[in-house]
């Protein structure tokens, strides 16, 4: 696969001009760190998402596929042979993109060789203009996956920082798991470092691998699951990303839950997805908002709601 010319421009210039035709819609957020386990965690809190659009079918119950047929307007570039990007429509986070299969392929279905192909040629553009990018992959009804068409989706890690106060620090969550000795976090989740400019293959060999540890622990879980199959799709929800140093991945049971407001009325539900694997997560009401900066252990709990428990033998 070709590099992709001036990929970060490209995003730019096409995100500036989609705002400004009301293409797409961005959504003012406001930063707050909150720790777990040591590790620093961002709370966005952008009060008008919770008027973003929310279905996505039209008046004969259809579903609409915004990757099947993308608007001119939020095209970026295509991706030969078998990708395109898009911009992503309610973003919260500047030039969010996404890379999307160009014909219809199953988002639960495993990740084939030219996906990851096409997902670290995007990781390489940035990072060969002085840029880094934070990329993501949401599979099963509870990872926080809203598409069934297949998608990864990209947030330059420049534009994650925006809106942090001075003297505010946060990084990458994902690069921070593969340390020595890995740190803990309230959910399970496996992480293996890359090497400089892995081929297809490793790169596909170690999203098998780490998809097959994820089941190990999701199978304590939950008995019904089969064991994974060639192209079909897993028996359990997860989460991947991809950053230039490390590819993690995390068994998911459940999308959120519900926490208690500072007056002890139950909020939300808080809803995860794979951003949660960078160290960042979304609130939509001034309730919610409050509620976990007064009390960062609200942080702890809805991380433990979310996945499979960490078991000493499970790294």
């Amino acid at each position: 696969m070709s590099t992709i010319r001036n990929l970060p421009a490209l995003v730019r210039k096409q995100f500036k001009a989609a705002q400004a035709s009301g293409d797409l819609t961005f959504f003012e957020t406001r930063v707050s760190i909150l720790h777990c386990e040591g590790l620093p965690f961002q709370l966005r809190f952008a009060p008008a998402l919770a008027n973003k659009p929310k279905s996505n079918k039209l008046s004969d119950s259809k579903p609409i596929d915004p990757f099947e047929n993308p608007p001119k307007g939020l095209f970026v570039t295509d991706l030969p042979p078998s990708h395109s990007l898009v911009l992503n429509k309610y973003p919260v986070i500047p030039n969010h993109f996404i890379l999307a299969t160009k014909t219809f392929k199953q988002q639960t279905d495993l990740l084939e060789q030219d996906d990851l192909e096409a997902a670290y040629a995007c990781l390489k553009a940035y990072r060969e203009n002085g840029e880094e990018l934070f990329g993501f992959f949401n599979s099963g009804e509870a990872s926080g996956a809203s598409q069934p068409h297949r998608h990864f989706q990209f947030l330059p890690v420049e534009s994650m920082r925006s809106g942090i106060q001075e003297g505010g620090n946060w990084d990458v969550l994902a690069d921070c798991l593969i340390n020595t000795p890995e740190p803990v976090l309230p959910f399970a989740y496996f992480a293996n470092p890359l090497t400089k400019d892995p081929s297809p293959k490793d790169l596909h060999n170690l999203y098998t691998s780490l998809l097959e540890r994820c089941e190990v622990v999701a199978k304590r879980s939950d008995d019904k699951n089969s064991g994974l199959s060639p192209e079909k799709m897993p028996p359990f929800s997860y989460n991947l990303c991809l950053t230039h140093q490390a590819m993690v991945l995390c068994p998911r049971l459940s999308e959120g839950s519900k926490i208690k407001a500072n007056n002890g009325d139950l909020v939300g539900p808080i809803l995860l997805n794979g951003t949660i694997l960078g160290g960042t997560l979304l609130v939509k009401s001034e309730q919610e908002w409050d509620a976990f900066r007064n009390d960062e252990e609200k942080l702890k709990d809805i991380l433990l709601a979310i996945g499979v428990p960490p078991a000493t033998d499970a790294k």
